[in-house]
């Protein structure tokens, strides 16, 4: 059995998805794979950085429809690539900005920002 990315949601029903997620959770992550099983090293990397000051994050797969999350992401945020992290509604970075921000320990402060 293989693994088919872009399994065919409309667009209207990703945008309205990342819309729903960035308002209603404090921090999101849009990624490939899950909270459980990353997909991909950089989804990994975001997840740990995140998830090393928080656990309350909304973990969102882009993998059920690759294309159409990427249209709406950037919508939000300019960039088409996950992951993606939101905070309070805002967008923050993806893994190597979570790991320069880390570094200059910036990354907690923004993850527990009200």
């Amino acid at each position: 059995m293989t693994f088919q990315p872009n399994q065919g949601l409309s667009q209207e029903e990703v945008t309205r998805r990342v819309d729903s997620a960035i308002e209603d959770n404090e921090v999101v992550l849009f990624m490939k794979g899950n909270r459980l099983m990353p997909q991909c090293g950089f989804s990994q990397r975001a997840l740990d950085l995140i998830t090393q000051y928080r656990e309350d994050v909304e973990c969102v797969d882009t993998l059920e429809s690759l294309d159409e999350y990427r249209a709406a992401l950037s919508e939000h945020s300019g960039w088409e690539t996950t992951p993606q992290t939101y905070v309070n509604g805002e967008f923050i970075g993806g893994s190597d900005v979570l790991a320069e921000m880390d570094e200059r320990g910036e990354l907690r402060p923004a993850l527990d920002s009200e």
